[in-house]
């Protein structure tokens, strides 16, 4: 791969290593900096004798490798926000008392039934200087009205610490914010909340002006589910999208179309372009023409929140355009690369973003990938060649991102190249208006006529997308993926395009290799599937869920309304999911389970139990009126588990109980679900 041959693919490797690192070790800084010191000494010493032989220039190169590795550990040290005494979470040692912050409103998120939701920088803590992000849940009320950008707030309220997901193999919604140094939020209501400043910013400028245009939009003559996908194809902004139509997009493999990303920096990036053309190209003439097009890609990605799929496309067409300034030929993979090291170098939590990552995988793959699809077929009708351009591009992009999708997701969308065929023609002319009603909307409402053309473009857009999301069989879920499989699939398909760009015997051998590796760990997964056996209690609000699993075959214990819709419950079907397993069997509660030579006994509302059953494990559900001291006479369990479905008031008695006779405790409410 030519890729590697750049000097900075090299660097780049050991910085994003680097990156990955610290994540498992969290070293230490004092380390960390001395390491990179000595290495950067080593580096110049190896660099001035790298020129006698092969073998330094060997030593050279581990160094530079090593100094990068250190540069990637210190930047994310660096960029690792509760690291600083100063940050909140280290001044907070009571998350149960209330406490008085003032914040400063920084982005507005996608509302819940009950709360408003926005990202807020806390600023102080109880009257003393604190720093660090927070997301503010405001209780929807008649009173509450949106606030904005820029805000200084003075709010009352509990600070609560993101905790890990309290069933397996859910989303880590915590860990999720984490990797934005967010790591609590705050609860409050309106009349807990004053509002004691505003402060003028850039960000809160081009916040506010957005929320600017949106509302003059709104005036306009378009309807407000038709404004909702106006203003995420161009404006980035997907909160108010309702979750029918994200399912459609989602469903026909158009999700991208939502998120603004290369496809529309690109048109916007022409859009300028045709506006600078009588600006001469004179030495000063192109000078003004690049700075004129950087300010705008920046004010745009500003305007459109810097998600990073727009920042990394806003990055790669400014490197394009200064390119094209210096009239130099750009090899895009440099570009690529490039681009990456410098948005993680500011910003090194993007690296675990699913946006940034499918987004740079699906670029490779589109730039490497494509020209060999399309030289399967050379159609003369410039029309066919169109549409056979967009064949080659969805299908290369698809095979680079499909894995991380499946991955994450779980699903894989099978009609996306139909989508692709039909949206992307109307897309172009969509992008087109829109960005006339966009600019006009800046000033005032916008005209009936382009109002009504973009709605009517958009309704036909989402249209095509719910015919295609109608064909549910194509859409493949509950897709089992661990990451083995996930990482042997990319060396696959590498090895595979390595073979088909230059097929020689020894590259088709090592990609059959590839193949034959990916079976043997397919057939390792399942093995360990079939050998494994176990039972989980898990924590479910006001119900009871019980699984047995026994190789890949599971029995699912509930009542009658959680069995009848167990195919929708996302509990239960991310446990499946996520264990390569399926429902073998659906059974009502019993109040006594035997599992592994275990004697299970299950006392529910109904508080019946046999005296003399003498149980290993006892699990409480549905809040019985349970007196566990006269239960303990008879007979002593060695495990009590209370699940999410018992009032918290009975739980705190249970535990106080077990405690006084030593027997071992679990709520599933506190430490999640509990496995046997």
């Amino acid at each position: 791969m030519k890729i590697l041959q750049f000097p900075l693919a090299k660097i780049f490797i050991g910085f994003l290593f680097g990156i990955l690192l610290y994540r498992i070790i969290y070293p230490n800084s004092g380390f960390v900096f001395c390491s990179l010191v000595f290495g950067l000494i080593a580096l110049f010493v190896s660099y001035i004798y790298s020129q006698k032989n092969k073998f330094h220039k060997i030593i050279f190169g581990s160094f530079v490798f090593l100094v990068s590795l250190f540069v990637g550990i210190s930047t994310a040290l660096i960029h690792k926000e509760n690291a600083n005494p100063y940050h909140y979470t280290n001044q907070i040692t009571d998350y149960e008392k209330v406490h008085i912050l003032d914040l400063l409103l920084v982005e507005k998120l996608k509302s819940t039934q009950k709360n408003k939701r926005y990202i807020t920088a806390v600023k102080n803590l109880d009257s003393e200087r604190s720093f660090g992000k927070v997301i503010l849940n405001i209780t929807k009320e008649a009173t509450i009205k949106n606030l904005k950008i820029g805000s200084r707030l003075e709010v009352i309220g509990i600070v609560f610490k993101n905790k890990n997901p309290l069933n397996p193999n859910l989303f880590d919604y915590g860990k999720y914010l984490e990797n934005q140094e967010i790591y609590a939020q705050v609860y409050t209501k309106p009349n807990q909340i004053k509002i004691t400043n505003y402060e003028a910013g850039l960000w809160a400028g081009f916040s506010n002006f957005r929320e600017t245009i949106i509302s003059n939009l709104e005036q306009s003559a378009i309807s407000k589910e038709e404004l909702n996908v106006l203003n995420a194809l161009i404006l980035g902004q997907q909160q108010d999208i309702s979750p029918e139509v994200l399912k459609d997009y989602q469903y026909a493999g158009a999700v991208h179309v939502l998120s603004v990303s290369g496809l529309h920096v690109g048109f916007i990036l022409l859009f300028i372009t045709f506006l600078l053309k009588p600006i001469s190209n004179s030495r000063k003439g192109s000078l003004l023409k690049l700075i004129i097009i950087i300010l705008s890609l920046w004010s745009f990605a500003i305007l459109a929140g810097l998600s990073p799929s727009i920042v990394r496309s806003v990055t790669m067409f400014s490197f394009l355009a200064i390119g094209v300034h210096l009239r130099r030929t750009v090899n895009i993979y440099h570009t690529l690369l490039v681009s990456m090291l410098l948005i993680l170098l500011f910003k090194p939590s993007f690296l675990f973003d699913v946006g940034f990552q499918l987004s740079y995988l699906a670029l490779f793959f589109i730039l490497w990938l494509q020209p060999i699809l399309s030289n399967i077929w050379h159609p003369k009708n410039k029309i066919i060649k169109y549409f056979w351009d967009i064949v080659t591009v969805s299908f290369a992009a698809q095979i680079g991102a499909m894995p991380l999708s499946i991955y994450y997701f779980h699903q894989f969308p099978g009609m996306f190249f139909v989508t692709n065929l039909l949206i992307l023609p109307l897309l172009g002319i969509i992008m087109a208006v829109g960005v006339l009603a966009i600019l006009i909307a800046t000033f005032h409402t916008v005209p009936e006529f382009i109002a009504k053309s973009i709605a009517l473009l958009i309704y036909l857009l989402n249209g095509i997308i719910h015919w295609i999301a109608s064909f549910d069989v194509f859409v493949f879920r509950n897709i089992s993926f661990s990451t083995a499989m996930f990482l042997s699939s990319y060396l696959v398909i590498i090895l595979i395009i390595l073979w088909i760009k230059r097929q020689t015997f020894k590259r088709l051998t090592v990609a059959f290799i590839s193949i034959i590796l990916m079976q043997i760990i397919f057939i390792v997964q399942k093995k360990e599937t079939l050998n494994n056996r176990e039972l989980i209690i898990f924590n479910y609000r006001k119900n009871t869920i019980i699984t047995e699993r026994i190789g890949n075959a599971v029995t699912v214990y509930s009542n009658d309304s959680i069995l009848k819709n167990l195919n929708s419950n996302l509990l239960v079907q991310s446990y499946l999911v996520g264990n390569f397993c399926i429902i073998k069997e659906k059974r009502n509660i019993e109040n006594l389970l035997y599992f592994k030579n275990k004697k299970i006994l299950i006392i529910d509302r109904c508080n019946v139990y046999l005296e003399d059953k003498k149980p290993d494990i006892v699990i409480i559900t549905n809040s019985p009126k349970l007196n566990l001291d006269r239960l303990f006479s008879k007979w002593k369990p060695k495990q009590v588990v209370v699940d999410g479905s018992n009032y918290k008031t009975y739980a705190k008695i249970w535990e106080a109980t077990c405690s006084k006779e030593k027997i071992p405790f679990h709520n599933t409410n506190e430490k999640g679900f509990y496995k046997i």
